[in-house]
């Protein structure tokens, strides 16, 4: 089997979980590199992995280079993607810098994944959507299919680490805290998170929704080719460690038998269903933690209109959130002979 020398920068939380589902996948690796801003080791489920400092000239050699990404701050893509693309790399970004870019594809594999074939023909980078948005499009995309979806209105409840490794211990710390009767000091999120929910993720932009409910809406038109498709929503943020859940309500425009439509997300590629309420089954993050799927349930038509169809969508947002999703998208580029 031929094999790819795939660097892999960012040795956080998402370039961890990287180096763990390029391993668990069987990605055909032959040289690894591990980079970010300093010299070390991490150990990544027992086994050690030796972080280089980034330069330009690190990505001599390689193939595809999987950038893990930062919300909030530009990435190291907007210093290195350039350089590692002239040293003949295919750059994945899981950052937000290069999304709506006209000449860069945004790809869910299960969705669009021929898209990334534009990355030769354009700038060599493909863009990683953000986490909600993926989860929401992998379950869209099969009812598009059967109906073209007019409306969606979504409300997400997105996990602490949707924010990093330091929310999470926030999350962790706060609630011990908050057990021993000690005040919530909020600092690596907007608001106290332990026992609580606030809706506000991101910064507050266009029309007073949220930077984050903008990527649903935007990112959803682009990845779906469809500038029709009128897409509104409020993200919230949920005392949860790992695994965003989702409410979606959408139209279609014409109505769907709802056994018909539960028959073709269970055939779906990358979903799984679980909606079984005589034992009160639907997907819950503690189900999807560690898991690359995207999980749908409470799959229902809406009582006052015969085009309305209700989903919960579930799915671990480190994992096909983020990691899982670009190591995908790398396997796309090596099923098409892109590489």
């Amino acid at each position: 089997m031929k094999k790819y020398n795939v660097a892999v920068v960012g040795a956080g939380a998402v370039g961890v979980e990287m180096l763990r589902v390029l391993r668990q996948r069987n990605f055909p690796v032959g040289k690894l590199k591990v980079l970010a801003r300093s010299n070390r080791d991490i150990t990544v489920d027992g086994q050690v992995y030796h972080v280089e400092p980034i330069t330009p000239q690190s990505f001599d050699g390689m193939q595809i280079a999987l950038f893990a990404g930062t919300e909030g701050e530009k990435g190291a893509a907007v210093t290195y993607s350039e350089e590692a693309v002239k040293r003949g790399c295919i750059v994945i970004d899981n950052g937000a810098d290069f999304r709506m870019e006209k000449d860069v594809p945004l790809v869910v594999p299960e969705v669009n994944g021929k898209d990334v074939k534009q990355a030769k023909k354009g700038r060599g980078i493909i863009a990683n959507p953000n986490c909600s948005t993926i989860q929401m499009v992998v379950a869209l995309a099969p009812i598009h299919k059967m109906s073209k979806i007019k409306r969606v209105i979504v409300s997400t409840y997105q996990a602490a680490s949707g924010a990093g490794s330091k929310a999470v211990d926030e999350l962790f710390s706060q609630t011990k805290g908050v057990l021993e009767g000690q005040p919530a000091r909020p600092e690596a999120l907007s608001k106290r998170i332990a026992f609580n929910v606030f809706p506000h993720i991101g910064s507050f932009a266009e029309n007073d929704f949220t930077s984050e409910e903008w990527k649903l809406i935007l990112e959803t038109q682009k990845i779906m080719n469809d500038k029709k498709i009128l897409v509104s929503s409020t993200t919230v943020r949920v005392p949860v460690k790992v695994g965003h859940s989702e409410s979606v309500y959408l139209e279609t425009t014409k109505a769907l038998d709802i056994k018909k439509v539960k028959a073709v997300l269970a055939k779906a590629p990358g979903i799984i269903v679980i909606d079984d309420l005589k034992t009160s089954s639907y997907p819950m993050p503690i189900d999807c933690e560690g898991k690359d799927e995207v999980f749908i349930g409470r799959i229902r038509k809406d009582p006052h209109n015969p085009k309305g169809i209700w989903l919960w969508v579930v799915a671990d947002n480190l994992r096909k959130g983020a990691a899982s999703n670009a190591v995908q998208i790398a396997e796309e580029l090596v099923k098409q002979a892109l590489v």
